[in-house]
C-alpha cells in the first residue's frame, strides 16, 4: 500500500513539474506575442506625419442611425482641418469616421481588435495593424492620437474613455483635448459623476475640465482646433 502510494506520489510531482514547465513555456511564448505587438504596431505608425484623432463608438450602430452619420461627418472635418482619423478598424462608428475620413483624401487609420463575433478592418481603412489584446491596442490609440472623439457606445468605448481620462488626470500622457458627441446619450453619466462620484470625494471638480460635451461634429472639431491653435506648439509628437 505505502509503495503504491510513493508511486502515485511520484507520477504526481512530475505531473506537477510537467505542467509547470509547460504554464513557463506558455508565459514565455505569451510575452513574445506581446512584444510582437509593439513592435508591429510602433513600426506601422512611427512613420505617421501629422496630427490623429481617435475616434470611439460602438461597433453596433447601423449606417442609418443619425450617430453614424455625424462620425462620418467628423472624419470628414477633421481631414479639411489637417489630423488624420484613427478608429478601431470595425463597423459602426469606426466604420463611419473612416469613410469620412477616406473619402475626404485623408489618412484613415485602424488598430483593429481580433474577435470571434466582428468582422475585421472596415474597408475604409487605408493602413492598420490587428491586435489580439486590448491592452497593446489601447496603447496605439493612447500614443499615437493628439484628441480624443467619443461618441455613443457601450463597455468597449466606456473603457477607451475613461483610459483616456485617466491619463490626462493623472498626467502621464501629455494635454489633449476629449470631447463626447451626443448630450443626450451622455449627460446621464456625467450628471452621475457629480452628483456621486465627486460628492464621494472620488474626483476633484477640476477633472471635469478634462473633457467636454457637444452635440454636433463641428463642436467637436472645433473644440479640438481650439485646443490645438491655444496649447499645442507641435501636435505631430507622440505622447510617449
Amino acid at each position: 500500500m505505502d509503495k503504491q502510494l510513493s508511486i502515485y506520489g511520484v507520477e504526481i510531482t512530475q505531473t506537477s513539474k510537467t505542467m509547470k514547465m509547460k504554464n513557463k513555456a506558455e508565459d514565455a511564448w505569451q510575452i513574445l506575442r506581446i512584444q510582437g505587438e509593439f513592435t508591429k504596431g510602433f513600426d506601422t505608425f512611427n512613420q505617421l506625419k501629422g496630427s490623429y484623432v481617435s475616434i470611439f463608438g460602438s461597433a453596433r450602430t447601423l449606417s442609418t442611425n443619425p450617430y453614424y452619420l455625424e462620425a462620418e461627418k467628423i472624419g470628414r472635418l477633421l481631414v479639411e482641418a489637417g489630423f488624420g482619423v484613427m478608429t478601431g478598424g470595425g463597423p459602426g462608428i469606426m466604420e463611419a469616421a473612416n469613410k469620412g475620413a477616406h473619402n475626404a483624401g485623408g489618412k484613415s487609420i485602424g488598430v483593429g481588435i481580433e474577435l470571434p463575433f466582428e468582422a475585421s478592418m472596415n474597408e475604409y481603412v487605408d493602413l492598420g495593424v490587428e491586435n489580439r489584446y486590448f491592452f497593446t491596442r489601447k496603447v496605439m490609440f493612447l500614443k499615437y492620437s493628439q484628441a480624443f472623439v467619443i461618441f455613443p457606445g457601450g463597455v468597449g468605448t466606456l473603457d477607451e474613455l475613461f483610459e483616456a481620462i485617466t491619463l490626462a488626470q493623472c498626467g502621464h500622457n501629455v494635454k489633449y483635448p476629449i470631447v463626447l458627441v451626443g448630450r443626450s446619450y451622455w449627460q446621464g453619466l456625467v450628471d452621475w459623476m457629480k452628483s456621486t462620484v465627486w460628492e464621494h470625494g472620488a474626483i476633484s471638480e477640476r477633472d471635469f475640465d478634462l473633457f467636454r460635451v457637444v452635440d454636433s461634429a463641428e463642436e467637436a472639431v472645433e473644440k479640438i482646433t481650439d485646443f490645438h491653435n491655444k496649447y499645442k506648439e507641435d501636435t505631430t509628437e507622440t505622447n510617449f
